[in-house]
């Protein structure tokens, strides 16, 4: 691969992360507060989620904006990481 298009790699970046908050908000809503603290608790390393676990339903218009927010971060990571690769790739060559 010799060149990276960054809105599109921006884009799948930022669609995927979108998707995994998605699956997040899911799995935090069909389990109860203990198991989504324990599930969590195994997913980061030993930090305690149980005092940082929302324990009221998250109302819709926050868990849209925050699809909307992880997207345009994904977005631009992916958009630097395109644009880091092709910088150096052009760099290689050039050497």
């Amino acid at each position: 691969m010799n060149h990276i298009n960054v809105k599109q790699f921006g884009f799948a970046v930022g669609t995927t992360i979108a998707i995994i908050y998605l699956g997040c908000i899911l799995v935090v809503s069909l389990m109860n507060i203990e198991t989504s603290a324990s599930f969590f608790n195994n997913l980061m390393h030993g930090i305690d989620a149980n005092s940082i676990i929302r324990k009221t339903p998250m109302p819709f218009i926050e868990a849209l904006i925050g699809v909307v927010e992880w997207f345009i971060i994904g977005w631009l990571m992916g958009a630097l990481i395109a644009l880091s690769y092709n910088f150096y790739n052009f760099k290689a060559k050039k050497q």
